[in-house]
Formats: C-alpha cells, sequence, structure tokens
C-alpha cells in the first residue's frame, strides 16, 4: 500500500545543469515537482533573469526556474532539504565537486543519483558517502546541449534507468527511493525503469559510449554517419566488442547479445552529435578517461589488447 510520503512531489537539486540535466529538470517542473539547478557562468545568469527554455519534437518548456551557483547552494540551503541530488555533472568534475561540498553533503544522508556517463562514477560516491546513498542511473536515446545561455535543444527518447548501487541485492534499503524517482520520472514524461542489477546496464551503456564518442570527437561527425558509413560502422563494433572483453575485470558479464542489441540501438537512433564531439567543438575538456580510459584501464589489469580503443584514445589525446 502506498504511503502519503510517496505520493508527495519530489524535491531534487539537480547539480549540473547542462543539456540533459535541464531537458530531465524541465521535465519534473512540469509533473510538479520542486527543482533546485546549480549552474554557473552565464548559463546560470540567464537561468536567474529568463527562466529555463527547452525545446524537444514532443515537449516545450519556458518557465522561471529556481537557479543558484555553488556558494548559495551551500549557504542558503541544507543538504537534508532535498529527497534527492541528482548528479548530472561531467565524470571528470565529479571529485572536485564531492570534495567542495564534502561538509555539505555529510551533514543529511540524502541519497545522490548519478546520471553521468562511465562506469566509475558511483564508485567514487558510495567511496565517499556510502553505498547506502548511491542510486546509479543512465540517460538513454537522448542528446541535448545548450544552444544558448538558459536554452537547451533536446532529442530522442530520453529514457533513464536506475537501480541501488552495486544492486538491490547488496543496497536493498534504496528500493523503496529507487520506485519513488522512477514513478515520479515516468508521471513527468520521462520513460524509466527500474533494474535490479544497474551496473549491469552501465557496462552496456558503455558499450555505446566507446564505441561512438570517442570515434565521433575524432572525426567530427555525427552518430548517423558513422553508422551508415561501411568503414566507420566496423570501427564502432570493433570498440563495442572490446568493452564487453574488459568488463570482467567489474565482474560483469556483457554477451554478444548485449553487444548487438547495443550495437543496433544506436543504428536505428535518430543521428545525434555526441556529447564528446560537442565539447570538442565548444573548446571543453572531454570526457575520454571516463570513456575510453575506463576501458584502458581494465584491459591493462587483464592483461588484454584492446587496439581501436587505444588507438582512437590516443590520437585525442595528442
Amino acid at each position: 500500500m502506498e504511503t502519503l510520503g510517496e505520493s508527495k512531489p519530489l524535491r531534487l537539486l539537480f547539480v549540473g545543469a547542462g543539456g540533459v540535466g535541464a531537458y530531465y529538470a524541465a521535465r519534473l517542473i512540469g509533473g510538479g515537482n520542486s527543482v533546485l539547478l546549480m549552474a554557473r557562468g552565464s548559463h546560470l545568469e540567464a537561468l536567474r533573469q529568463d527562466g529555463l527554455r527547452v525545446e524537444h519534437n514532443h515537449f516545450s518548456f519556458q518557465e522561471p526556474v529556481c537557479a543558484v551557483d555553488e556558494v548559495t547552494l551551500q549557504s542558503d540551503y541544507r543538504c537534508g532539504d532535498f529527497d534527492a541530488v541528482v548528479l548530472t555533472l561531467k565524470s571528470q568534475d565529479t571529485a572536485n565537486w564531492l570534495g567542495s561540498t564534502s561538509a555539505w553533503l555529510d551533514s543529511a544522508s540524502t541519497p545522490i543519483l548519478s546520471l553521468q556517463n562511465g562506469v566509475e562514477n558511483e564508485g567514487v560516491l558510495a567511496n565517499l558517502l556510502g553505498a547506502q546513498r548511491v542510486v546509479g542511473g543512465l540517460a538513454v536515446r537522448i542528446g541535448a546541449h545548450i544552444v544558448s545561455p538558459g536554452c537547451v535543444k533536446a532529442q530522442g527518447l530520453g529514457q533513464i534507468v536506475l537501480g541501488a548501487w552495486p544492486n538491490s541485492v547488496v543496497n536493498g534499503g534504496l528500493q523503496g527511493l529507487v520506485k519513488r524517482l522512477a514513478d515520479a520520472f515516468n508521471a513527468s514524461g520521462i520513460p524509466t525503469r527500474a533494474v535490479a542489477n544497474i551496473r549491469h546496464e552501465l557496462w552496456k551503456k558503455l558499450l555505446v559510449n566507446n564505441g561512438v564518442n570517442p570515434l565521433s570527437a575524432l572525426t567530427r561527425r555525427d552518430t548517423g554517419f558513422l553508422t551508415k558509413h561501411p568503414h566507420y560502422r566496423q570501427v564502432i563494433y570493433a570498440a563495442m566488442q572490446e568493452v564487453a572483453a574488459v568488463s570482467s575485470a567489474d565482474d560483469v558479464v556483457l554477451s554478444q547479445s548485449d553487444v548487438d542489441e547495443m550495437f543496433k540501438l544506436i543504428c536505428e537512433f535518430d543521428p545525434i552529435k555526441t556529447s564528446m564531439l560537442v565539447d570538442l567543438e565548444k573548446g571543453r575538456p572531454l570526457e575520454l578517461d571516463a570513456i575510453s580510459g575506463s576501458v584502458l584501464r581494465r584491459a591493462e589489469r587483464l592483461g588484454i589488447d584492446t587496439p581501436v580503443t587505444a588507438l582512437i584514445h590516443s590520437m585525442l589525446s595528442s
């Protein structure tokens, strides 16, 4: 039986209000939830002055929003004010954010939902906060980018997969929150499913990320061009197979059917510029370490050759 507490709107803090974070925040605000956005720079100023604008094929949003910088967040809000913190930062920024907010985070037991690229963010969070506060998650079939301060353009189904870290057996205490998050997300127009083994799902997404993100940045081509090109599509598939080969380093088994399923998904998805290509065009740091770097570290540990991933990674790093 559902309690009154479970039916209340969620109180959420989004840390990182870039394209993906802003899109999901807008959906959740439209669903009646209370959302605070943490942002910076000209994007923050635009959010404060003009509100947030999101354009999507099947969703349009333009409303005032609550947005703060990190200093204001820590001075005016308590961690316990929120039901969950949704982390949509770039993976390379996770450690710095945790370091600058450690005392604020320690003041409560608010869970953190990571919606970031890679397979290492949840482990970093769990090492600092304890696994009992970590919900793993991934955004699937979405392309979303800031086109100008305060304005985001998004495309795709924008699905979310989430679950207690590292799985529901080890961390069953978060199952109530996981269900509540999934219910609120679905009610807000975000197709969401809760899973028992989120680590396996994160590795499945790494199949796609390692396959197309670095290659897209290297070639400066979108996913549609790459997956239709007779040679590049072979490179994508080979890079995905290398992910499957090293997943055992995390006690995850990715089957050939997993590789084929995710290859089919990216080939059928509407062409998008990957986040890494957008970062390259805007002169921002690339998430190489979180994506191809994580594959190479595990390959070295296992003594496995991953030549495609290594070549693309080294070319982007030089």
